[in-house]
């Protein structure tokens, strides 16, 4: 089983990476064009909105409730049985997201003014700002039709991770950043307000991500017609587990928001600064930790299903070893070298010396938190396989109160950064709680093996840290590079620093034992 799920881990990891690199030259393009000022603002707003729902109706709390269930079926029900189920609950997941995102493109200025309540604000009092508030209202009009194709996308791939077909839905995000790229290149330049070219091509990357998984379904044959049926037993289990993981499996998305509401607050650009930062903690973050979720929750699903609880705690045991041995050198290398990677991929066009300091800084406090983040990919489906949602809703309503008491403690002394650091220290705390709830019940306790090698990962990680702190020079020498010099350099230290990180796994015993077997 250990070498199936390495593989499939393999396969998610090498079709996010297409997906992530891609993703990196669409903010790179979308930073030249827009830069980090109030255009750049209002577009991420627009932008953020129909993806946090997209959080909750479609790759968070629907898949970690409909795997389980489909997984189920699968195995103890016939083919038809298993038909009918997906064509109930696309039927009745398509009408309720349908009514949801008419009502969001209707009454995109109350959205707007409900999230962005700064704004709203400047509007209502003739505040020159005002045009933020009546931008970003337009903007969500073009944007929240994407909330509609990537729910039936992301309910195509839980499907096709089912029955273990991991490259298309890991390598389906790739359409939006080219159709993104595309926009930025020959859409924007032609209209009088680039953003909304922006917001055509998130439209246009829904719809092609939605319609490039039909031919996949329809070989395994479960390309079927949807129909309603809120009262089928597969959809009432599946509603069931969903209502309370809306809110567990998306607390970090729900900081993020509050993040953005309150940002809307601040200074010109915050918004920008912690978005252009939090994309480059999700390149590591979808790269592992998102990559090794996908493929481990249909495993644990299967192994509870089982009743295997030696195969489902072993499982739970390499997802936690496979974080560690990214998360941690990420999280490093992310804070020592967060004004280095942030000059070489968006210091052009409008973005300049003022806006990589400046993202930098929530670079920072936001990669305090990445091996966090990682962990709750892994721990969390140690609950939803087990189709237990209640429980990760307990410890994120904890994790979300102590974001949102933290925020306001931070806000006033740093600003925007502390508000990534309200969020990173929220998600430590999340992690915390759901390892120590498995604990507590007995599902898993991490083995001695695991333990050894989180030691091993953890002194390899800081010696990496330090050749690297040592080896770069100060921020002064950084800036009087030109670009092709600093981007040398940077991969120059990333290849000394992983090569530093390899060595010293090798001579403090790691092998490829710790990965291969359970």
């Amino acid at each position: 089983m250990s070498k199936v799920l390495l593989r499939s881990g393999l396969i998610v990891s090498a079709m996010t990476l297409i997906s992530r690199v891609l993703g990196l030259v669409r903010d790179v393009v979308i930073a030249n064009l827009l830069g980090a000022g109030a255009s750049a603002d209002v577009f991420f707003f627009a932008n953020r909105i129909p993806n946090f729902l997209r959080r909750l109706f479609a790759e968070g709390a629907f898949n970690q409730a409909f795997i389980p269930v489909m997984t189920e079926y699968k195995q103890t029900r016939s083919f038809k049985d298993t038909q009918d189920l997906i064509a109930a609950v696309s039927g009745t997941l398509g009408m309720i997201v349908t009514v949801v995102t008419l009502i969001g493109m209707v009454g995109s200025g109350i959205v707007t003014a409900i999230f962005g309540i700064g704004w709203f604000l400047e509007w209502y009092n003739d505040g020159p700002e005002a045009y933020k508030f009546e931008l970003a209202s337009v903007l969500l009009k073009v944007t929240f039709p994407y909330l509609w194709f990537i729910c039936f996308t992301a309910m195509s791939g839980a499907i096709l991770n089912t029955f273990g077909k991991f490259a298309v839905s890991s390598f389906t995000p790739v359409f939006l950043n080219l159709a993104m790229i595309g926009a930025a290149l020959w859409i924007s330049p032609r209209m009088a307000e680039p953003e909304m070219g922006l917001a055509i091509g998130v439209f246009l990357g829904g719809l092609i991500q939605f319609l490039f998984q039909f031919p996949f379904l329809r070989r395994l044959h479960m390309l079927v017609r949807p129909r309603w049926a809120w009262h089928h037993p597969g959809v009432v289990k599946i509603r069931t587990l969903m209502i309370p993981a809306l809110f567990g499996v998306s607390v970090s998305q729900v900081n993020l928001l509050f993040d953005t509401m309150l940002a809307s607050f601040l200074a010109t650009g915050s918004i920008s600064y912690l978005y252009y930062s939090d994309r480059l903690l999700e390149f590591p973050l979808g790269l592992f930790g998102i990559a090794i979720a996908t493929v481990i929750l249909p495993a644990l699903s299967s192994r509870h299903v089982e009743q295997s609880k030696e195969g489902f705690a072993a499982t739970m045991d390499w997802g936690v070893r496979m974080v560690l041995l990214m998360g941690f050198p990420a999280m490093l290398g992310l804070i020592v070298l967060s004004e280095p990677m942030l000059r070489v991929l968006f210091m052009r066009g409008e973005f300049g010396v003022t806006e990589v300091t400046a993202a930098s800084k929530s670079l920072i406090a936001y990669g305090v938190g990445l091996q966090a983040f990682m962990l709750i990919k892994v721990l969390a489906p140690g609950y939803y396989a087990r189709q237990d949602t209640k429980t990760p809703v307990r410890f994120g309503i904890i994790a979300m109160v102590a974001n949102m008491v933290m925020n306001a403690i931070l806000i006033f002394p740093l600003g925007y950064v502390g508000l990534a650091l309200a969020t990173a220290l929220s998600g430590i705390l999340n992690a915390g709680l759901l390892a120590w709830g498995l604990s507590k019940r007995g599902i898993y306790h991490p083995s001695r093996k695991t333990l050894w090698f989180a030691g091993k990962v953890a002194l390899a990680s800081l010696t990496m840290a330090a050749l690297l702190v040592w080896l770069s020079p100060p921020l002064s020498t950084w800036a009087q590079w030109g670009m092709l010099s600093s981007a040398g350099h940077l991969l120059a230290y990333i290849g000394a620093g992983a090569v530093c990180y390899g060595v010293l796994l090798v001579l403090t015993g790691v092998r490829l034992s710790h990965f291969k077997s359970l």
